[in-house]
């Protein structure tokens, strides 16, 4: 007897061995954000000056989309999109985050803490969480992304930074480099720094669930490149912009090592890879490229809210595919939560979708049928094919982006039946959004409106 309960015992113990080997762990995500990247400004799409072999080959291996869009066309509010899943009109983040105006709270100048970040979604689904780089999502203490769903942080609460120092006690791009897993070492060329940390980060948690935001600062200002990359980029005769190609080609160096990363510790078939710019290239102030696409960071125009857009997952996505359906950075937090186990609810919902289903062929449809912004002083809407644009001191503008993708004929006048429909629907979801919990200030609003009507390099530079 006894010696037929100690088999039974080994038996299930074997089983159960086997049965937990077999469990899949829940895949990793990492989140790659780069910012003010402009949308030509990849060899991938183009690009003839400066080389991107890593986010490339991100691509090659991967899926590229052609349409892929974020929810405003300025870091903060885009940032509070992409984080929460959710339209951050939805929940008042209209305007970029900038010094609190009079007759505002700033107790509520950030991200909500009534609005959970995806985060803190997956922390509650098991995974470990970090941020490396920038945050621009609130200030106050109640803001701060340890209290937001990361585990781990290493980085800064502002917009932007210096890439070569900070400063104990320095303000704004000077700012200290905050962490809270080990005394944060001196800065030497911030965008290494990040790649060293998400390599780190990696290598720490290879083996368990995590969830990684690798967010870059750059190509955003300053506008400060490594001796070496400058080197480099000497052919390029305009200083503004021989930097930015070589900041640009530094943020590919670090990807390439994220991705090495992955790879050498064999998480690649266990580990989604997403790229993406969190607006289109301010082109007035870094001398980046949204060809062929008008326009620039902080209007509506594509140039300010089409961007590079890739996923990454081998053995589960297609490898050098390209969709062409319009997506929405808003879909990354639906499908990381829903790759992840949960469940969407009455109470846990997105305004994203889960992009899975679509890319596979499982659904048919298209993950959206229209989509529509909203940002300070104008607001837009695309719907199939067209799209409009509704600004202060003009008639609405309506374009035809199958083709006319650089938006340079207003089609308006002679589709006045569509331009009324698309503007009515525009104006019913405009007037059921919340009020702003807070504003810029009013130098912006005169600022945006006079960018339409600037002119956009449309063809790439040689």
């Amino acid at each position: 007897m006894k010696q037929k309960l100690t088999l039974l015992i080994c038996f299930f113990c074997l089983t159960g061995s086997t049965l937990f080997a077999q469990t899949p762990q829940k895949p990793n995500f990492i989140l790659i954000v780069a910012d003010d990247l402009g949308f030509a400004d990849l060899s991938l799409n183009g690009s003839k000056q400066i080389p991107t072999p890593n986010i490339d080959r991100l691509a090659h291996e991967g899926i590229n989309f052609t349409q892929g869009y974020v929810s405003a066309p300025v870091c903060s509010p885009s940032r509070a999109g992409l984080l929460t899943g959710k339209h951050q009109v939805s929940f008042g983040y209209d305007n970029n985050l900038a010094n609190n105006q009079p007759g505002f709270d700033p107790e509520f100048l950030g991200l909500p803490v009534t609005q959970k970040t995806i985060a803190t979604r997956l922390k509650s689904l098991g995974y470990v969480t970090g941020l490396i780089g920038k945050w621009h999502l609130g200030y106050e203490p109640q803001f701060h992304p340890l209290k937001r769903g990361f585990d781990e942080m290493w980085g800064y609460t502002g917009g932007g930074h210096n890439y070569f120092t900070s400063k104990p006690d320095g303000k704004g791009y000077d700012a200290p480099i905050e962490c809270n897993y080990k005394t944060p070492q001196d800065i030497t060329y911030i965008t290494d720094d990040k790649g060293d940390e998400c390599v780190d980060f990696v290598q720490r948690h290879k083996n368990e669930p995590f969830f990684l935001y690798a967010s870059f600062n750059a190509p955003h200002a300053p506008m400060h490149a490594t001796e070496a990359d400058l080197e480099f980029f000497k052919h390029i005769k305009n200083e503004k912009r021989r930097k930015y190609c070589a900041m640009v080609y530094r943020l590919d160096v670090n990807v390439g090592r994220i991705m090495e990363t992955v790879e050498k510790e064999g998480l690649t078939e266990n580990t989604l890879i997403v790229f993406i710019s969190d607006n289109g290239g301010p082109v007035d102030s870094n001398a980046s490229i949204n060809a062929p696409l008008n326009g620039q960071k902080g209007i509506l125009l594509e140039g300010g809210i089409r961007v590079p857009f890739i996923m990454n997952w081998k053995g589960k996505l297609a490898a050098g595919k390209t969709y062409d359906n319009p997506v929405i950075s808003l879909d990354f937090a639906a499908t990381f939560f829903e790759l992840a186990g949960g469940e969407v609810t009455d109470e846990i919902k997105f305004d994203g979708v889960n992009l899975l289903p679509y890319l596979s062929g499982e659904t048919k449809t298209k993950p959206h049928e229209s989509m529509n912004w909203r940002f300070t002083v104008s607001a837009a809407i695309r719907d199939g094919n067209w799209k409009l644009i509704r600004l202060p001191d003009r008639l609405p503008m309506l374009y035809n982006l199958a083709t006319d993708i650089s938006e340079q004929n207003d089609v308006s006048l002679q589709n006045l039946d569509r331009t009324k429909v698309m503007l009515k629907t525009l104006g019913d979801w405009d007037v059921s959004q919340p009020h702003p919990l807070f504003l810029e200030g009013a130098v912006w609003k005169a600022r945006q409106v006079a960018l339409y009507d600037a002119k956009y390099p449309l063809i790439q530079p040689e």
